[in-house]
């Protein structure tokens, strides 16, 4: 990031190069003399945790304003979805079925990307979690055509690390899951939802709350796999108990195809409307 104000200031990389080479006393290394903002421990504290929201979601947000990111089209899948030629590795069959939805995915990404980068390359970025399955077949597709997408990754207890389709200065990693999932939204001019499990159920179930409340624009909301998610979901069932009015199932539209889906994209009541998202961003 470049600061390109002008100010009669020292700046902090001044200060910080200078605090590296003071003289080594009981003092100087005493971990109150320590530069705040240099300081790890301190920025650990638990006191701190205001501080490190904060910045987590200043970060990326300064970094993508910086690459001129202006609008993206979210995909949200399962990580465990394999591509259809590692098919016959995935550990259930139900996966290997699903299987076609990384390539529908990848298609839809590598359609989108085109489009976008035709326009400019600011609008209908795609923006996946990073990771493998459904988003690295997100980020792929993006990558096929010549694009950049961004990753938007999470540390896990277990080892883990981004996709290698990603592009590199637009791929952040996060501690606080709720910032992750601002982040998500904040840009979002679609999304769109391809089977997955307990994260995918997360994001989907968030960003549908989002936008039945009116706490964000009703923006195209696709949902690929009918019969995934009918089976998994009583859609119907939430209506009639009045859980949910009937209205609210108009939120969202089935979709099977990459071609189906950028066909709802253009049909979409409301296209063309101002796409704010969350308020007050």
């Amino acid at each position: 990031m470049k600061d390109n104000r002008q100010h009669p200031f020292r700046d902090s990389h001044q200060d910080r190069e200078a605090a590296s080479h003071i003289p080594d006393t009981p003092q100087t290394r005493a971990p109150s003399y320590a530069l705040a903002f240099a300081d790890e421990d301190f920025m650990y504290r638990e006191e701190l945790r205001p501080v490190r929201l904060q910045l987590e979601l200043l970060k990326p947000e300064l970094l993508m304003d910086e690459a001129n990111v202006n609008s993206t089209i979210v995909l949200f899948g399962g990580a465990r979805i394999p591509e259809p030629a590692k098919k016959d590795t995935a550990k259930t069959q139900t996966l290997s079925e699903l299987s076609k939805y990384y390539e529908e995915a990848r298609r839809f990404a590598r359609i989108m990307t085109e489009k976008s980068m035709k326009a400019g390359g600011a609008d209908d970025v795609i923006v996946t979690g990073g990771g493998p399955g459904v988003m690295e077949a997100g980020n792929r597709g993006a990558a096929e055509a010549g694009g950049r997408s961004i990753g938007l990754n999470i540390v896990l207890p277990h080892e883990q690390a981004p996709n290698a389709y990603v592009t590199p200065e637009l791929c952040f990693n996060f501690h606080y899951f709720g910032i992750r999932k601002m982040h998500f939204l904040m840009r979002a001019s679609a999304v769109c939802i391809f089977p997955g499990g307990f994260g995918t159920l997360d994001e989907m179930f968030e960003a549908l709350t989002l936008i039945q409340t009116g706490r964000m624009a009703q923006i195209p909301f696709l949902l690929f796999g009918r019969d995934f998610w009918e089976k998994i979901i009583n859609w119907e069932a939430l209506a009639d108990a009045g859980t949910i009015s009937a209205e609210d199932l108009k939120l969202f539209r089935f979709v099977e195809t990459a071609e189906e889906a950028i066909a709802a994209l253009d049909s979409w009541d409301g296209k063309g409307e101002k796409r704010g998202t969350i308020p007050g961003r």
